[in-house]
């Protein structure tokens, strides 16, 4: 969302207007009807909206977190933990491949 773009309306607003009725006008009961329903729309979106953002702010913390911890791993402990993964995967590798006869 553009930072300029902004709400325009609250669900209080929305449920306050008033409209004016001409001869020919709409039917105010259904124009009632259908700005509930966009009230509740609009709720609901709201609530989405704050939801996204707290996980959003959550996600970002957790994101510098992990982000802090890999800068004070020493390369050596990378390395270390990197070798200690291709050795893992070569094992069960040859288990696959070669299977009880790796143990003859």
């Amino acid at each position: 969302m553009n930072q300029q773009q902004s709400i325009r309306f609250t669900a209080k607003e929305i449920l306050e207007k008033d409209f004016k009725t001409s001869m020919r006008g709409y039917n105010p009961d259904e124009v009632d009807k259908f700005l509930d329903s966009i009230i509740q729309d609009y709720e609901l979106f709201q609530r989405k909206v704050e939801h996204l953002e707290q996980e959003n702010a959550a996600l970002k913390r957790e994101v510098k977190k992990l982000s802090e911890r890999s800068q004070r791993q020493s390369p050596a402990q990378t390395v270390g933990s990197t070798n200690y993964d291709i050795l893992q995967r070569l094992s069960n590798l040859e288990k696959k491949v070669f299977g009880s006869k790796l143990y003859e």
